[in-house]
């Protein structure tokens, strides 16, 4: 079974993107090997409001060589061809999405998206980039709800700009699967 990972960069304080969404205080590493990291996936899902946000930035997921799944209420097929826009039970599409062969899913965000996953079991994995900067407010890496119960580091690394990368395991027993 594929693996859905929230692979995410965060500010000290708790946060993946300023009030309007802007991720301009993302500090950019040298030594980060961005193309390895994209080789782990061919999935991209994220929900509308990041999904926005990139294609402002002039950003296109697909042009990463990926599939893109949208999370959205509002957009539709036709709205954006180059996208799979999913709709209704999130969860069970996702969970379907994980059944198809291939690689990793890179749960892109945002924060409410991951918090709607997390709460159905379907993350396997928390990935983040932890920036040297503390922005005082902004969209959370994970909105207020239930307790995940504790995560597994997995692995943990230093980068020389001062970001700091963990990774942690989400336990895939948590008695929420299936709920």
């Amino acid at each position: 079974m594929r693996r859905l990972r929230y692979n995410v960069a965060v500010s000290l304080d708790g946060f993946i993107a300023r009030p309007g969404g802007e991720y301009d205080w993302i500090v950019m590493d040298p030594t980060v090997d961005f193309a390895a990291l994209f080789r782990e996936f061919d999935t991209l899902v994220m929900g509308r409001r990041t999904f926005d946000n990139l294609r402002a930035q002039g950003a296109d997921a697909p042009a990463f060589g990926m599939k893109l799944v949208v999370v959205s209420r509002t957009l539709t097929a036709t709205d954006y061809p180059g996208a799979v826009v999913f709709h209704g039970d999130i969860s069970q599409q996702i969970a379907a999405l994980k059944e198809e062969a291939g690689k990793d899913i890179w749960l892109f965000g945002g924060g409410v998206l991951f918090r709607s996953l997390l709460d159905a079991g379907l993350v396997d994995s928390v990935e983040l980039a932890v920036m040297p900067i503390l922005l005082g407010e902004g969209r959370p890496v994970l909105p207020p709800g239930a307790d995940s119960g504790p995560l597994r580091l997995s692995g943990s690394r230093i980068l020389p700009s001062g970001i700091a990368l963990l990774s942690y395991e989400v336990p895939a027993a948590r008695g929420r699967r299936g709920e």
